[in-house]
């Protein structure tokens, strides 16, 4: 089978922050997101909600999820879920292959909190750019 380049594919960051941010909220034990600093929640360069996507010179491609997790979850194991979750996700998606993909663990939820609704995630309109 021959395949014909007809020409360029370029998969946007603010993609990868999304496919990335669905795939750790999808994860068993993981509560939500969370911005890094707080500055982020009202800025229009930060999309991923606590998502941060690096590039080094070398064209590796690495991630940085900050989380909170439900309470009662083996955070070891659960992390280690995310970072399948993700890696794959991207990889499934975008074939891109993330060098690193390094989990934060912000906090630890009650029971009882409610988990916010993934549309909640990535609120913003895509097509207002």
């Amino acid at each position: 089978m021959t395949t014909e380049t007809i020409g360029e594919i370029v998969i946007s960051p603010r993609v990868l922050e999304v496919i990335t941010g669905i795939a750790a909220t999808k994860v068993e034990g993981v509560h939500s997101l969370h911005n890094k600093k707080v500055a982020d929640s009202f800025s229009k360069e930060s999309f991923g909600r606590g998502v941060y996507l690096t590039t080094a010179e070398d064209g590796q491609v690495s991630a940085d999820i900050y989380v909170y997790l439900q309470y009662g979850v083996n955070v070891p194991a659960v992390s280690i879920e995310i970072q399948k979750a993700v890696k794959s996700a991207i990889y499934d998606m975008a074939e891109v292959s993330l060098s690193m993909v390094n989990v934060h663990i912000v906090g630890i939820v009650p029971e009882k909190t409610p988990k916010p609704e993934m549309k909640s995630l990535f609120e913003e309109d895509f097509l207002d750019d």
